[in-house]
């Protein structure tokens, strides 16, 4: 099975490092993207929105001779479930890495601050809010190595709306690995009526794994998640 995987916000294809031999091992064909736009620091990020890097995950779709599996950790998670509806046929399923199905309309994340085109990485603070769970497990030092690596990310595509049109992309099986959110607060958002979970109960095949951690557990449990993906696929 051919996998691609989609990083979120500040990150590349090295996010995925160690989660890839997992994976290898299982006998699939890994490949993790860098996103257009997120190759360095230098990168021109001008142009660049949520339609250009849903083009590159779904032209490396149409590159494969059989169905695919996607996998988007965060924002990454608005980009796979568009290339879903464009390619709803090709998809054998799509996990969501503490992230979901964004739904039509909807921008990723708009209220991070911006510096033209570049989206930087924010200070820690961003992501200490009250009863946040985004950096729980990390080390010191896994932090400043994250920071280092970290590259800006198009401001674009963490404004622009989502853009489907396809009711074929519900029949697509769907695997949503929770890290910083439960179950039970999934259920809660959808009755509510929360447009960030407004797509699963249309989705014909849901499946919802709980693996606490920070929201970057490719970093704080990589051999984890590799497993846990592993099983999933």
């Amino acid at each position: 099975m051919k996998i691609i995987l989609v990083p979120g916000f500040w990150l590349g294809a090295w996010s995925w490092a160690r989660i890839t031999p997992t994976l290898e091992s299982a006998g699939h064909d890994v490949l993790p993207l860098t996103l257009p736009g997120v190759e360095s620091a230098d990168a021109d990020r001008s142009g660049i929105g949520l339609a250009e890097h849903v083009a590159a995950v779904v032209a490396e779709i149409d590159r494969s001779d059989e169905p695919v599996v996607l996998v988007g950790h965060s924002g990454g998670g608005t980009v796979i479930h568009a290339a879903v509806d464009q390619r709803p046929d090709r998809v054998a399923r799509a996990i969501y890495v503490d992230s979901g199905p964004l739904p039509d309309g909807t921008p990723t994340n708009p209220n991070l601050p911006s510096d033209g085109a570049d989206l930087h990485l924010p200070e820690w603070d961003v992501f200490r809010g009250d009863g946040s769970h985004d950096l729980d497990d990390f080390t010191e030092a896994q932090l400043a190595d994250f920071r280092e690596r970290a590259v800006p990310h198009p401001a674009a595509a963490a404004k622009d709306p989502q853009v489907l049109s396809n009711d074929a992309r519900y029949a697509v099986p769907v695997t949503l690995i929770t890290t910083t959110f439960t179950r039970e607060q999934i259920d809660t958002y959808t009755a509510a009526g929360e447009d960030y979970f407004a797509e699963l109960p249309k989705m014909k095949d849901v499946t919802i794994i709980e693996l606490p951690t920070s929201h970057w557990p490719q970093f704080t449990k990589p051999e984890q998640l590799a497993e846990v993906l592993r099983d999933a696929i």
